[in-house]
């Protein structure tokens, strides 16, 4: 259990918040939402203690442990991997670490078996005698296979750094659990057993994520960082979405009565909660929404970006064809083989992989930028395209400020440019902003920016999630669900592709997986299980 009381954070003249009181329990994990800069990974880092409130205090039960999800990949490097995950559970680290110095001493007496023996009782209350295998079988878990665990993490790659962090923060259970941005870095499979494994958890949970599937599968309640305060609600990020959004159409109706609006808000709890409670994600400590008050229900502050793709040409029939496609990288490694495929008209279609270079290969072959090591593509000749790459860095490498760059890739005046830049929220002095500046999602939105200037009949998207706010994410994904031609994209957000997708291609060094389905019918198939293992080498 965690209990906030009278916290204060701000920085100079800026208040994030204040008079925050808040008991978060446990069997209960938090998802924590917010605007950019709304104060998020503050509110985590001031729990931990990381960082000192301007007032107020934050207690934990007695004899509680706290774990956190580190940010800093390279502080453990003179570490081996397993070590690193065992000093996640600090106590049972420094009992070892005990143990061993006396277990090695020259002049072992009488007072140090005693030490010892006491050592050891607690060690055994620990689960000491178990700690190693767990690790191991925490680190295999999370996609860190056997033959690194004895390695030191300075010879890890930062992707596998990443999972040793999230294992290290996970391991021994720890009574309270702070995670900022678990996800990232890790693939679908990896996220799948991460839901699971929290959804089982009893302790006390605060998750900071901008994973829209991942929140609502383990959030049992939401914290909304808005208006300079922060409220907790009943339910995850969709019914918290949902809510706000019905909320914002009923201030923007005054002239509804106040019973016709409860009565609204109160069918709209009942048809929401019975959803939840049907849902594959829904967990069993999953609680109901008849707590919530309908008078807590209100607009977001939030802006939502306006992602609008329009088609200036209507596409044929004929819109890509592959065949016998292949591409090997320097080092030898196969990203994929003997790929044969034909795109239809009006198909929505997601590529995955175990390998995330295999979709960029692919993408960057069928855009002209990348050679094919075997096989030859054709487009149809009414289609247009419009691609966002995985990596937009030499997009930025001017010192053009933002209208200058947007005009370099579309037609119309100054005027029309600031429109465009408009909708991804630059106003006024941010479209004078240098484009070598901007942060990774400012970046992000201005390449969106660009391929709306284009009204192409096919959008071509490489994981375009990354470095997006949930606001921004929510907006991309409500427009790609109603744009009416063809998109081909990557993604390892399981909300954008189960919302997107009508159409799932796998790639394999050994040819691909072709189903026309929902993701979520695809992941717990277990005859396409099979056919995966088989094509990969691997066992099922």
């Amino acid at each position: 259990m965690i209990t906030v009381t009278n916290l204060a954070i701000q920085f100079g003249k800026k208040v994030l918040y204040k008079d925050v009181n808040l008991k978060f329990t446990s069997g209960n994990i938090y998802g924590v939402i917010g605007a950019n800069g709304a104060g998020k990974s503050t509110l985590l880092r001031a729990i931990s203690g990381e960082l000192e409130p301007n007032k107020g205090t934050v207690e934990m039960g007695p004899g509680e442990r706290l774990s956190v999800l580190e940010q800093d990949h390279f502080k453990y490097d003179q570490y081996s991997v397993r070590d690193t995950v065992l000093m996640g559970h600090q106590p049972l680290w420094q009992n070892m670490k005990e143990r061993e110095a006396l277990y090695m001493k020259e002049d072992f007496n009488e007072e140090d078996g005693i030490k010892v023996a006491e050592l050891e009782d607690k060690f055994a209350q620990m689960d000491g005698w178990n700690a190693e295998s767990d690790a191991d079988q925490m680190l295999s878990n999370l996609g860190i296979m056997d033959d690194k665990h004895d390695k030191m993490m300075s010879e890890l790659s930062n992707n596998e750094k990443v999972r040793v962090m999230l294992a290290k923060a996970l391991f021994g259970h720890p009574d309270n659990l702070l995670l900022d941005e678990p996800t990232n870095d890790l693939d679908l499979d990896t996220v799948m057993w991460l839901e699971e494994y929290l959804s089982n958890v009893e302790q006390t949970v605060l998750v900071v994520s901008h994973d829209r599937h991942f929140l609502d599968a383990v959030s049992t309640q939401t914290v909304d960082i808005d208006f300079g305060k922060v409220t907790v609600f009943s339910g995850n990020y969709s019914f918290w979405y949902e809510s706000s959004q019905l909320a914002l159409r009923q201030a923007q109706n005054q002239r509804q009565k106040a019973e016709e609006k409860r009565k609204e808000l109160e069918e709209f709890i009942r048809r929401f909660s019975a959803n939840v409670a049907k849902s594959k994600q829904t967990t069993s400590r999953k609680k109901m929404l008849e707590k919530l008050n309908v008078e807590e229900i209100r607009p977001s502050s939030r802006k939502y970006p306006g992602i609008i793709f329009q088609m200036e040409r209507e596409p044929g029939t004929q819109i890509l064809e592959v065949e016998g496609l292949k591409a090997v990288e320097p080092d030898g490694t196969v990203l994929f083989d003997n790929v044969n495929f034909t795109i239809e008209k009006g198909q929505k279609t997601v590529f995955l992989s175990h390998n995330p270079k295999a979709m960029t290969a692919l993408f960057e072959i069928i855009n002209g930028n990348r050679k094919a090591d075997a096989g030859e593509y054709k487009w149809g000749v009414t289609i247009t395209t419009a691609y966002l790459p995985l990596d937009n860095t030499d997009f930025f490498q001017s010192d053009l400020n933002l209208v200058d760059w947007l005009s370099q890739y579309g037609k119309g005046n100054e005027v029309q440019m600031k429109s465009f830049l408009g909708r991804m929220l630059f106003k006024d002095e941010d479209v004078q902003k240098k484009v070598n500046v901007l942060s990774g999602g400012e970046k992000m939105r201005c390449m969106i920016a660009r391929m709306q200037l284009k009204n192409a009949n096919c959008l071509i998207l490489d994981t375009p999630t990354n470095h997006l706010d949930l606001e921004s994410i929510q907006a991309f994904n409500n427009n790609l669900v109603q744009f009416k031609g063809n998109i081909i994209f990557a993604s390892h957000d399981h909300e954008f592709i189960q919302t997107v997708a009508d159409r799932i291609i796998e790639l394999t060094p050994s040819g691909t997986i072709d189903k026309l389905m929902e993701y979520d019918q695809y992941i717990y198939d277990e005859n396409i299980k099979e056919q995966k293992a088989k094509m990969y080498g691997t066992t099922k």
